[in-house]
């Protein structure tokens, strides 16, 4: 059968002006009495031919007509065409940045009957054009086709992108990129209107901007208490010691001006769970981001998976964004935080807050507020240290309004990390701060009847349950050790006492450089402490002589050879150490 008279008239007048009204004389005409049993392959080539056409004059909306009408026309390849139709237009609008046109015809689609392969076609186009110009950093025509996709698919649900995150983390990691560009830029005001686009999606409030204070500033205009029970003073140079002699680091030395440690009390706060930003009224209390060097640090507090918030820092001032859901509390004590759950971060950064809240400065009865995801060890950690019996209240991920809330610093100033392009901080700490607190903890041990005695203990720690920094060849080093007295020692398995009597009773440690370390602050003066490590020259070998030492312990790294990878920060990469540099290590520690 060929293709009408009338079918060919209509096929040739087509252009861009009257595109939309020949279109539905032609589906009336190829729709009309035609015989069942298929379709010509030539009215089909003719429609094909014309849909191509009205793609390459960027006509994407009529061309999915085309191939609509061609669907219904070509009964057997209908898949395909409704499946064309959808591609068509998507990709064709998305290349050409008009998203607006793409939403709408995302929303008609989700109204029609088009569900199933064709959705599913438009979906996948969505996701590998917001794949490619996230690897090009043009973020917004990214983040415009992850959020298309989220809606074409009803939700995003089960939808991974190529890097593994959620619809919902992406979309929300992108705007806390391009809010943080612009705030670095003080262009804070330019930043509303692109959260404004996927702040539904996100479930969050409407973003504001705060101006950047530290406590002892937040509470110079009466809006604030602040009391300091520990001056600023001036922090030991460590000396980190290695197994093959001096070697040159390439990380920033940390200041050895420890800050002053306090107890801050302010009224009507919104506070953030799993976060360490403080709100009040229209500043962002926060020492570590009010500090001098903020701009070379990278403030994690939107980035983190855990967070329940987006904040982006810049130029003295902050965007934030934060979900409608509230919570009301009449006081606590701020001990919850950012990375508060890992142990190493909770032992060196948190507990030392402990002591301020013990100052007689700080007011009766307030709870100690924590993250609730936090392990049991950390609240055995609190109860030893805490002198006032206070209650600890575990918080969910909701932003929580005190209407009074204590805080306290951590003991140093700790980056989370820095930004590219600037060398890696290595924080000094205050051996004051940990004396005290080692004093305090095994004070209280021994009064529950803890055995700290001095064993002569031998004892390599094992790191075989985690996923980073791991010491690959770990069995052929306790299989050395073992043959020279060493015990292998899990401390994730142990109770906080079960873990403190463990390292004070040992002579020599062995470890990687990691968490399950920073309980060397509890060893017994004079213990040796064997550090495995990678190669990496920035790693914080400053930090963990100075956290170290202030026991009385002597310290020594042993630099393995280092597993290369592409993925995942330095500072935890996988790595090998020799049983020979190990032997060496404890032969020298057993002369010094």
């Amino acid at each position: 059968m060929r293709p009408t008279a009338a079918f060919m008239d209509l096929i040739k007048r087509v252009d861009g002006g009257n595109a939309t009204r020949i279109l539905g004389e032609l589906a009336a005409v190829v729709t009309g009495d035609e015989p069942s049993g298929g379709r010509p392959k030539a009215i089909v080539q003719h429609l094909e031919t014309l849909a191509f056409r009205l793609e390459g004059s960027d006509r994407f909306a009529q061309a999915s007509e085309v191939y609509r009408l061609i669907a219904a026309v070509d009964v057997d390849g209908r898949e395909r065409w409704r499946t064309a139709a959808v591609t068509v237009s998507l990709e064709g609008l998305c290349e050409r940045g008009r998203f607006g046109e793409a939403a709408a015809f995302v929303e008609v689609l989700r109204d029609g009957d088009d569900h199933g392969a064709a959705i599913s076609a438009g979906v996948n186009i969505l996701m590998r054009l917001a794949w490619q110009y996230e690897c090009r950093y043009e973020t917004e025509a990214s983040v415009q086709c992850y959020q298309l996709a989220h809606a074409l698919s009803g939700g995003g649900h089960g939808i991974a992108t190529v890097d593994g995150h959620t619809l919902e983390r992406k979309i929300r990691d992108i705007r806390i990129l391009q809010m943080r560009a612009l705030a670095e830029e003080g262009r804070h005001a330019e930043a509303a209107p692109l959260h404004e686009q996927t702040r539904d999606l996100l479930g969050l409030g409407p973003v504001h901007v705060y101006d950047i204070v530290s406590a002892h500033r937040a509470a110079a205009d009466g809006r604030g208490v602040y009391r300091e029970v520990r001056p600023g003073r001036r922090i030991r140079e460590p000396e980190p010691r290695f197994l093959d002699g001096p070697v040159a680091l390439t990380s920033q030395a940390g200041s050895r001006d420890a800050p002053p440690q306090y107890v801050a009390l302010f009224r009507d706060c919104l506070a953030f769970p799993r976060s360490n930003i403080v709100l009040q009224d229209d500043r962002l209390i926060y020492d570590l981001a009010a500090h001098p060097l903020s701009g070379t640090f990278d403030i994690r507090d939107g980035v983190n998976p855990d967070q329940i918030m987006v904040a982006a820092y810049g130029s003295g001032r902050a965007l934030v964004a934060a979900p409608t859901e509230r919570r009301e509390i009449e006081a606590g004590l701020m001990l919850f935080g950012l990375q508060s759950r890992n142990y190493g971060h909770w032992l060196l950064e948190f507990v030392g807050r402990m002591l301020c809240f013990n100052d007689r400065a700080c007011p009766e009865g307030f709870p100690i507020c924590i993250d609730d995801d936090m392990p049991a060890t950390h609240r055995q950690i609190i109860e030893l240290i805490d002198e006032r019996a206070r209650p600890i209240l575990p918080l969910s991920a909701v932003p929580t309004r005190f209407r009074e809330l204590g805080l306290a610093p951590a003991p140093t100033l700790l980056p989370f990390d820095m930004r590219p392009g600037h060398a890696v901080y290595d924080s000094i700490w205050p051996g004051d701060v940990f004396a005290d607190l080692r004093s305090r903890v095994l004070g209280r041990l021994a009064e529950r009847g803890v055995d700290l005695r001095r064993t002569g203990r031998r004892i390599v720690l094992s790191r075989r349950g985690f996923a980073q920094r791991q010491l690959l060849n770990e069995a052929e080093i306790v299989a050395t050790l073992a043959q020279h007295g060493f015990e292998v020692v899990h401390p994730e398995t142990l109770t906080f006492a079960e873990q403190i009597a463990t390292y004070h009773a040992a002579d020599v440690i062995v470890g990687s450089a990691s968490s399950a370390l920073t309980n060397c602050i509890f060893c017994h003066p004079g213990a040796k402490i064997v550090a495995l490590i990678h190669e990496g020259l920035s790693f914080n070998f400053r930090g963990y002589t100075s956290m170290i030492e202030s026991s009385g312990a002597d310290l020594l790294f042993v630099r393995g050879t280092t597993e290369r990878s592409e993925i995942g920060h330095p500072f935890h990469a996988n790595y090998t150490v020799s049983p020979d540099q190990v032997l060496r290590a404890i032969e020298a520690v057993g002369r010094s």
